[in-house]
């Protein structure tokens, strides 16, 4: 199974859910669900690590890039995160009730699958102590004036977060497709699976169509900024686009976006700086999937998707995943907690969220280092009119 992408085994466990649900005993769905319950609790655990690991140890990288292209660059990134985020509320509450009935796939805490045995284990510390944590490490590591106690700090939190990521990558995804079979195994019970598939395929294609109406935007300002041909631009970008369709990583496809970068004119000093930086940071795309996939879960909840409740969302979002880029999934791991604390999603409705992100984390990932080089455009502009900046 390990030689086969992550995409294919989500199907596949989605497939072997519905057909448990459906065609064998309730004692054969009741074990697979049983794994999804201690999977469930497992991710509440570690959700209050990963926002540790990840945000403490980027704000401690990002501090010891200081100066003004740093600022300048982190500043249209989080810019672009955010109106991103804003634009997809929008979008996806004026069209996804159109396309989908509020409830229209019901409820997914209707009652359905009971596991043998439940068993809680809750996480250290909550979501937003999770975060103040981080920012007071981060922060703090970049105020301490001793270069060896610096140091030593920041090789703790970058082998705390190579921890994380390993939880990520060894633990975690490998068994997401059996907790995703467990999720479509109870829907299929309940009779919500086929409901939930075709709605969600009519949302993808929306994200898919709004990631690239951002890409355009973004590139037709970066078009009036410097002067170049926007559409030739971006032509540019898409040997990166199709690079992070299959990694699903924006670290991983770091060499041929600086290619692609660097191909639009964008000077080398520039590109070098640059490039990973908003890899780490830049992630309108992954915002823009995981706006529209909570309004969907909202809206199927049948209830009314809120900017008020939303707002707060989308403006954490942008700091939560700082350095969640660079593992495949990581944006949707690192915002798990604030869809609980702040959207007040349950676990069914976290699994379901980790599904539908997963299924399409590439284009999100592609989304994101695409308009990398629409912000680089920007930034080498600034560098020409200040030579000495950063």
């Amino acid at each position: 199974m390990k030689r086969i992408g992550l995409l294919p085994r989500l199907i596949i466990g989605i497939i072997a859910g519905i057909l448990i649900g459906l065609f064998l005993p309730e004692w054969t769905g009741r074990i697979l669900y049983t794994f999804t319950h201690f999977f469930g609790e497992f991710l509440g655990f570690v959700v209050p690590l990963i926002i540790v690991g990840f945000i403490a140890a980027g704000i401690a990288e990002l501090g010891a890039k200081a100066g003004k292209l740093l600022a300048g660059t982190a500043g249209l990134a989080y810019a672009s995160t955010l109106v991103a985020g804003i634009i997809a509320f929008f979008i996806a509450a004026a069209v996804i009730p159109v396309l989908i009935s509020h409830g229209d796939a019901g409820d997914p805490d209707a009652a359905g699958l009971i596991p043998y045995i439940e068993i809680q284990f809750p996480p250290i510390m909550g979501v937003m102590t999770a975060l103040v944590t981080a920012f007071v490490f981060g922060l703090g590591i970049n105020t301490v004036r001793h270069e060896k106690t610096r140091s030593v700090m920041f090789e703790f939190v970058e082998e705390f977060r190579t921890i994380i990521v390993l939880v990520i990558v060894k633990v975690i995804i490998p068994l997401l497709p059996i907790h995703i079979a467990g999720i479509f195994a109870n829907m299929a019970a309940t009779g919500e699976a086929f409901q939930t598939l075709t709605v969600f395929g009519q949302v993808f294609l929306l994200i898919i169509l709004m990631h690239l109406g951002y890409l355009v935007v973004q590139f037709s300002i970066a078009g009036a900024r410097t002067g170049k041909n926007p559409i030739l631009a971006l032509k540019n970008m898409m040997p990166a686009y199709t690079t992070a369709l299959g990694t699903m990583s924006s670290a991983a496809t770091i060499p041929v976006t600086l290619q692609s970068v660097k191909s639009n004119g964008v000077k080398e000093r520039v590109a070098e700086f640059v490039v990973p930086l908003l890899a780490t940071i830049h992630l309108a795309g992954s915002t823009i999937t995981l706006v529209s996939c909570s309004v969907a879960v909202i809206v199927l909840a049948g209830a009314t998707p809120a900017f008020g409740d939303f707002l707060p969302f989308i403006i954490l979002l942008g700091v939560t995943m700082i350095a969640a880029p660079g593992v495949p999934g990581g944006a949707v791991m690192a915002a798990l907690g604030l869809m609980s604390s702040i959207l007040g999603f349950t676990d069914p409705q976290l699994g379901l969220m980790l599904a539908l992100y997963m299924a399409q984390d590439g284009f999100g990932t592609a989304c994101n280092v695409t308009g990398d080089g629409a912000i680089s455009l920007m930034v080498d502009s600034w560098v020409d009119e200040s030579p000495d900046a950063g």
